[in-house]
């Protein structure tokens, strides 16, 4: 199996610590190729970020998929532009929050997951309704800026931490997600200090996408996923347009 997997932001060493997330938990059969998106913001914290990173994104997925991945992951917990993604490629596109999400939900009734800014604590609620887990699902944000977790001495593993035994004792979560693709290294050793499941999306992904492959499933093009509709595309963006 060939699995794409793209940050949609621009931080290399972030793609790094992702990618080794993700080949730990990978078959052996199973070859991660990590892409950096090569133009747009540095991390993705809110909805402007979002946006001006879906070119890059699409363009990662799109070359991917040419060279000849079998699927996608776009590993930022906003699951930026998966709606895009999926009407575009052709191979099944994965989100790390869904697949969080529903990992969560196998294992444990309610839960917690503990992001980094405030901004993003409301775009994650929306998520787990959309994913119809709302229900279950409390979010917090933990005051970090996400490139703060390249940085050992920001502090924001102590942040994580308070948040993570806040939601033990205030929320009575059964098992905690961690809300950022930069949090990937940490979660084995969170759960081994709380003794809940702490699950990481990066790796959940990794097996949906397999699964998915494993099946020789991919993305409907019937209705909401339909490839676009020929059309000219003007500026910058005329790269895009369908054929």
């Amino acid at each position: 199996m060939r699995i794409l997997l793209v940050n949609p932001n621009t931080t290399r060493s972030m793609t790094e610590k992702a990618a080794v997330a993700a080949r730990a938990v990978a078959g052996p059969m199973t070859e991660i190729e990590a892409a950096t998106s090569l133009m747009g913001p540095a991390s993705i914290e809110g909805h402007y970020d979002g946006a001006l990173a879906l070119p890059g994104l699409l363009d990662e997925i799109r070359k991917g998929e040419a060279a000849g991945a079998q699927a996608a992951i776009i590993a930022c917990f906003d699951d930026t532009g998966l709606d895009a993604a999926r009407a575009m490629a052709g191979i099944p596109i994965v989100g790390i929050c869904e697949s969080a999400l529903v990992t969560a939900g196998f294992l444990a009734q309610r839960f917690t997951v503990v992001t980094t800014l405030e901004r993003s604590r409301v775009l994650i609620e929306d998520l787990a309704a959309r994913y119809g887990l709302g229900h279950r699902v409390k979010v917090r944000a933990a005051d970090i800026p996400v490139l703060e977790l390249e940085d050992e001495g920001s502090g924001a593993l102590d942040k994580l931490r308070r948040q993570i035994e806040r939601a033990l004792e205030e929320d009575g979560a059964e098992a905690i997600v961690l809300g950022c693709a930069g949090m990937a290294d940490l979660a084995y050793a969170l759960q081994q200090a709380y003794h809940v499941p702490v699950i990481d999306g990066v790796s959940a992904a990794i097996k949906q996408a397999e699964a998915l492959i494993a099946q020789k499933l991919t993305t409907s093009k019937r209705g909401s996923y339909a490839s676009p509709l020929p059309k000219n595309y003007t500026g910058a963006m005329s790269v895009f347009a369908p054929e």
